[in-house]
């Protein structure tokens, strides 16, 4: 990727929000991940949301959201996952959604908040996180007990569902593609625009048509289909994190947001996870879809609403220490 592309993009109807820094970190392999830091217009911030993003998302498709909480006084720090967005890619088709371990993703995590969020951001940390961003949150989550005060998981990645083959079949192909060296294989073909009818995201046109523009007018930050190697290690991690023994060292109060009209992570495995551990409760969107943060006001307004509701308390922060690089 070279140095000379845009740090943030945009496209009509969706302007950069003001008042941003923007840049790269490095995480674990050397990969290069693109971070963006959106300030409040309040002169004493009241803490920062940390946004992670679902699969083949990336920044610009959350400035509406971003706006949202930067009015209520809060910063946003967000980056892209390795493998999409502007970060570096990993294998050599740029459309391959590809992992080759689930750790690498915690990693990326853990050296944005090290690195960039804990130095340059306001207190106190929360959490706001989608579909995979909040599947590697919930796995992370015993780690974060001293570093985020409150998590907001967004229809979180715990369960495969709506598949044509069952899991445990979808489990033992995607493993011996990877022990025969073929995880990087793609799981499906390509298709990409998509019509807005029967889609499994959202019920609003408009920012459906927003989010589909963005990628065809800047298709370095589309990914495709998930490879057998994605595939494999995010069905590992959803079987460590429905595990009693991991629900049980989350100390992190920790709110589950699910739509109810979900086709890719059913409501009802959120809210099952919600009763599982002492950490954590579970909400329901009725007649949303999966993009929570994309949908039509009549989802997304509640579903803002639960989020405002649950962070950050209402105090005034300073800036976080800074953390030595050794």
């Amino acid at each position: 990727m070279s140095d000379d592309l845009p740090l943030l993009i945009e496209t009509d109807g969706n302007p950069v929000p003001n008042n941003h820094v923007t840049g790269w970190f490095k995480s674990v392999g050397g990969k290069r991940l693109r971070y963006a830091i959106f300030k409040s217009h309040v002169p004493v911030a009241r803490g920062t949301v940390v946004l992670l993003q679902g699969r083949n998302e990336c920044i610009e498709k959350y400035y509406e959201t971003i706006r949202h909480f930067t009015d209520r006084g809060l910063w946003v720090a967000t980056f892209d996952w390795r493998g999409q967005g502007l970060s570096d890619r990993l294998t050599k088709n740029r459309l391959r959604g590809h992992v080759r371990r689930f750790r690498d993703l915690e990693a990326d995590l853990s050296a944005f908040l090290e690195t960039i969020v804990l130095p340059e951001a306001r207190l106190p940390f929360c959490l706001v996180a989608h579909s995979m961003g909040a599947l590697v949150a919930l796995s992370m989550a015993p780690k974060l007990t001293n570093r985020i005060e409150r998590m907001v998981l967004v229809a979180p990645f715990v369960e495969l569902s709506d598949q044509p083959l069952p899991t445990w079949v979808i489990r033992l192909a995607t493993r011996i593609l990877r022990l025969t060296g073929l995880g990087w294989v793609g799981s499906g073909s390509d298709s990409f625009p998509k019509p807005f009818a029967g889609n499994p995201l959202t019920t609003d046109l408009e920012r459906y048509a927003r989010n589909q523009a963005l990628y065809a007018s800047h298709p370095e930050l589309r990914l495709g289909p998930p490879s057998a190697s994605w595939i494999n290690e995010m069905l590992i991690a959803i079987d460590r994190v429905n595990e009693f023994e991991h629900l049980d060292q989350i100390k992190v109060p920790t709110l589950m947001i699910a739509a109810g009209n979900d086709r890719i992570v059913a409501a009802q495995a959120i809210e099952r996870l919600g009763n599982r551990f002492r950490a954590g409760r579970a909400i329901t969107i009725d007649g949303a879809r999966h993009e929570l943060l994309q949908e039509a006001d009549r989802y997304r307004v509640p579903t803002l609403a639960a989020i405002d509701a649950f962070i950050p308390p209402d105090q005034a922060s300073e800036p976080a220490p800074a953390v030595s690089s050794g």
